[in-house]
């Protein structure tokens, strides 16, 4: 231990963390660059703040205050101690109706402000993209702003009062009428009364530099609106008192189309004086193809509120008769509108991405300009991409002039570095050209303080150090940042990442083939960190569950950009920091889908345990469930199905096999059928008439749920369909191919009998990390399927998780055999399948309600549009939640999982699954749902052919 942390540990009630993981995890905000901490301290209160500034002061270490981790120009990142204030200080102390404002501590995330505001009609003005895990601290340390910043301005405008520790010490109350200034400052600003009065730009989104000019007698001198965007340069904040404001009870959103983004800038200016609360703007290049849009090639975003839903459409249609767009609609269902809204709160994400898949990053990510002149800078920024070879899509606040923007810097090789920052000096001329602000929201940072000179003059920023001299004479609070800034091309975080390919398993096919690349995807915008529960989203559960950043999306991306960087976490893929952080990764995908960036953990994860455990002893339940698919093969050959029942059944046998296998002592093993799905189809005659698909015996449906497949059966033939399974082989112990041909030996095979090979999806193996084992089987599998492949039949499968498998994993495992393309472009599911190759057929009426859950992998992978139209066809109403089961596999088995487990089952499946309506069916498609609804809650989930076969049967219909 070093003397700063023991001195640390003695003074601070707070947790203090020096050790690898916690330093990992905040290297990085969401920025281009990186800084290796000393240690992480998460303070309890003021006091705690006090004594970390004491301790580092006298050990000469900065500090650095740290919200959300969401900033973009890399002010949340530093080298000495950081300070975490989403642990212990995220209150909410006070909300008075009366006076309209509430009193919050620093690592209050924004939407937990908003919840408590909003069933009394109020709510915070200021809203940025990242509302769900931001956090108010970092806001006021960013002054940020949002979508609605024409309406209700910067985070500036709704600060009545701060309560902040100095560098030395003191403690002060910063407000208006020169409220909690430390000494010196008022005498400062008196002489140089001149200077502040003409040298700040007027435009509604200056951020950039100190708003020393905030300090003047005609601005109240307001001491606390002056630290709004100083980025935790002068003093600490603990404690806020901001304004609420009126929310409006309806809204309604006018999308209107122009033929580009110019045409959009050009017009946004003209539609404030019709005082809208949104003009937001877009343009094609990051808008999802399905999104249902008028015409056009850019788009704005016009929200309109008023007390009633008719006024708040008039004003809409109002703004949408003065606007010349090229094509509009008024959207006035809350549905639709949250719909639009999540297309533009996730650009910051999706921008990350160029149309070629190529990288972009922020850097210039929100300059601002007066709004009269943004068409014209716009062109002129275009201009100058062009110049440099560059790509960019902008996108934002064009109400307010303020551009978000995403360039394809090659920030990999110094001739890249060295265009960065030519481009970065230009850039900054031009927008100073404009009259604007190099910075309209998201703060200075490293990424433009160097440049702030081209702003302001350097008379200006030598007066900007003056003020920070004041605040905190030391500089012991983020230096680097504003004034004697670092160069914005230093501690770039892609510096430390290796230059050549990483071997490895998968094949990675929107990275290139590079899994630095796929690393690189998490920007850090932590959409992952949200812990509101609602609609179809999956991630993150383990973060919602423990809070921890180490269990988010980002956090476990953050531990392996330090793995593959080798300076703090040293042991590679050895790495147990790695391997702890990863242990409660579900494997859900769900961030394949829900990250902005398509982060796809879920992969990583099994990339890792693969190199983790190779020559080295395994966990047991990766040989116990990571190799099931053996165990119930070889138990249902041996005719032991009843023997293994018995050993499963409660008792001390049990408790062993449990201990044995590593499953969670909470867990009931489930029962093997008696009879599997296969042996029951040997017994029956199939259907003989009918377009040909082949149903995949899955190892769940084969084994331990062939109810499912006996009743997809009955559906499929009822729909006219001439139902088969794949080709099976009998071997003598060999492989069945040499993965591209069926070989002489498996020919021979067919001969000379054996056991029984069947197909499989190799998932079991893939989500422990037993990969060279699951390219095995999967090569197998496309031997024994190739003359279902020689036909136009689809393949049907049951079980989500499975078919997610056969369409990412399979052809990113064996992306050298054409095959694996073949077969995954064969996968539907049972919905799909009904509405593809039985489009006229009309499925029985059920007529019940159902609840129930989407399965994580179905809406990460495969999407659920078939089944909603299957389910509506059918007269089954209602919607099913989102989230994770929480079984997962192997997941919610393993011991020392099942607290987690069900905890993730809490957050939306439970719920739904105890308020569901009388008579309502419970539909779960997976098993794992199934089993975990059956173990945690005693309730019978169905796969939806189950209640179709039902159906049928009650209707008499046989076919």
């Amino acid at each position: 231990m070093t003397d700063l942390e023991a001195a640390l540990r003695a003074g601070v009630r707070g947790d203090v963390e020096f050790g690898v993981t916690a330093r990992a995890l905040v290297t990085m905000d969401a920025s281009n660059y990186r800084r290796v901490p000393l240690g992480v301290v998460a303070p309890r209160d003021a006091d705690d703040v006090a004594a970390v500034l004491e301790v580092c002061r006298e050990h000469g270490v900065p500090v650095v205050a740290r919200g959300g981790g969401t900033s973009i120009a890399g002010q949340a990142t530093g080298t000495g101690v950081v300070l975490d204030f989403t642990r212990h200080m995220n209150r909410l102390l006070a909300l008075d109706p009366g006076t309209r404002t509430a009193v919050v501590q620093p690592g209050l995330v924004l939407d937990r402000l908003q919840e408590a505001a909003a069933p009394h009609g109020l709510r915070f003005g200021p809203d940025p993209s990242t509302h769900s895990r931001c956090t108010l601290g970092g806001m006021i340390g960013n002054n940020s702003c949002g979508a609605h910043s024409v309406a209700w301005g910067t985070t500036a405008d709704s600060v009545r009062e701060l309560a902040v520790v100095t560098a030395r010490g003191e403690r002060l109350r910063p407000g208006r009428g020169w409220s909690g200034a430390p000494d010196g400052l008022r005498a400062l600003v008196d002489a140089e009364l001149a200077r502040l009065r003409t040298g700040f730009p007027d435009l509604p989104r200056r951020i950039s530099g100190y708003a020393l000019d905030a300090l003047l007698p005609e601005n109240g001198a307001d001491v606390a609106r002056s630290l709004c965007g100083s980025e935790g340069t002068l003093g600490v904040l603990t404690e806020a008192v901001v304004d609420l404001v009126r929310a409006p009870r309806a809204r309604a959103l006018a999308v209107l189309g122009y033929a580009d983004e110019s045409a959009a800038a050009e017009a946004a200016a003209g539609l404030l004086p019709y005082h809208p609360l949104t003009v937001e703007g877009m343009a094609a290049d990051l808008v999802p193809a399905p999104a249902d849009l008028p015409r056009g090639g850019a788009w704005l975003f016009v929200e309109t509120g008023g007390d009633t839903a008719a006024e708040a459409r008039a004003r809409a249609e109002t703004i949408v008769r003065a606007a010349d767009a090229v094509d509009a609609s008024v959207v006035t269902d809350p549905a639709g509108q949250r719909a639009l809204w999540r297309i533009r709160e996730d650009a910051s994400g999706t921008a990350t991405r160029m149309p070629d898949r190529s990288e972009a990053w922020p850097g210039w990510e929100d300059c601002a300009v007066p709004p009269a002149r943004l068409g014209a800078y716009l062109r002129d920024f275009r201009a100058l991409l062009a110049g440099h070879g560059l790509r960019g899509t902008p996108y934002g606040h064009f109400g307010d002039g303020c551009i978000h923007v995403r360039i394809d810097f090659d920030l990999l090789t110094a001739a890249g570095v060295g265009r960065f920052r030519v481009f970065s000096e230009e850039l900054a001329d031009l927008v100073a050209a404009h009259g604007g602000s190099l910075s309209g929201e998201h703060g200075d940072g490293q990424a433009r303080a160097e440049l702030l000179p081209r702003m302001y003059g350097p008379e200006l920023v030598a007066l900007f150090e003056r003020a920070k001299a004041v605040w905190d004479p030391d500089d012991l609070l983020n230096p680097g940042m504003l004034v004697r800034p670092a160069p914005l091309d230093s501690n770039l975080r892609f510096a430390v990442l290796p230059r050549e390919p990483v071997d490895v398993v998968f094949g990675y096919p929107s990275d290139g083939g590079d899994f630095s690349a796929a690393v690189r995807r998490c920007v850090g915008v932590a959409k992952c960190r949200t812990t509101e529960v609602s609609g179809a989203a999956v991630m993150c559960p383990s973060f919602r569950v423990t809070g921890e950043e180490a269990h988010s999306t980002r956090g476990r991306a953050r531990l392996l950009h330090e793995m593959l960087a080798g300076e703090l976490v040293t042991d590679g893929w050895r790495s147990p920091e790695v391997r702890d952080a990863l242990d409660l990764c579900l494997s859900c995908k769900g961030c394949r889908t829900d990250c902005p960036v398509g982060v796809d953990m879920a992969t990583y994860k099994a990339e890792f345990l693969h190199h983790h455990y190779a020559g080295r002893r395994r966990p047991a339940a990766h040989l116990s469930m990571g190799r099931l698919p053996q165990w119930l093969r070889w138990a249902s050959r041996t005719r032991v199905v009843s023997l293994v029942n018995a050993l499963a059944a409660v008792g001390p046998l049990a408790r062993l096999a449990k201990a044995v296998g590593g499953i969670a002592p909470e867990r009931t093993i489930p029962r093997l059928a008696g009879e599997t799905f296969s042996r029951w189809w040997g017994r029956r005659r199939p259907a003989s008439d009918g377009d040909l698909v082949v149903l995949w015996p899955d190892t769940f449906t084969e084994h331990l749920s062939p109810s499912v497949g006996r009743a997809a059966v009955r559906v499929l033939e009822a729909a006219g369909l001439r139902v088969a399974l794949p080709p099976t082989l009998r071997m003598r112990g060999r492989p069945v191919g040499d993965g591209r041909t069926r070989s002489p030996i498996a020919l021979a095979a067919v001969l000379l009998g054996g056991r029984r090979e069947r197909v499989c999806c190799g998932l079991t193996y893939v989500s422990t990390g037993q990969l060279d084992r699951a390219r095995a089987v999967l090569r197998r599998t496309l031997d024994l399927m190739e003359p279902v492949l020689e036909t136009a039949a689809p393949v049907v499968v049951l079980e989500p998780s499975c078919a997610a498998a056969l369409r990412t994993d399979l052809p990113e495992l064996l992306a050298d055999d054409p095959r694996a393309a073949v077969l995954a472009a064969r996968v539907l599911t049972f919905a799909e399948t009904l509405e593809r190759h039985a489009p006229h057929w009309q499925p029985p009426r059920v007529d019940r309600p159902a609840v129930g859950q989407t399965h994580c992998h179905q809406h990460a992978v495969l999407g659920d549009a078939a089944d909603r139209r299957l389910r509506a066809a059918a007269g089954v109403t209602g919607e099913l939640s989102g989230g994770c089961c929480g079984l997962a596999g192997d997941f919610g088995f393993t011991k020392g999982h099942f607290e987690v487990s069900v905890a993730c089952a809490e957050e939306q499946l439970l719920p739904a699954v105890r308020s569901a309506p009388p008579g309502a069916v419970v539909l779960a498609d997976g098993y794992s749902c199934r089993t975990q609804l059956e173990q945690v809650a005693g309730v019978r989930g169905e796969h939806l052919a189950e209640v179709l076969a039902a159906a049928l049967d009650a209707s008499g219909d046989g076919g």
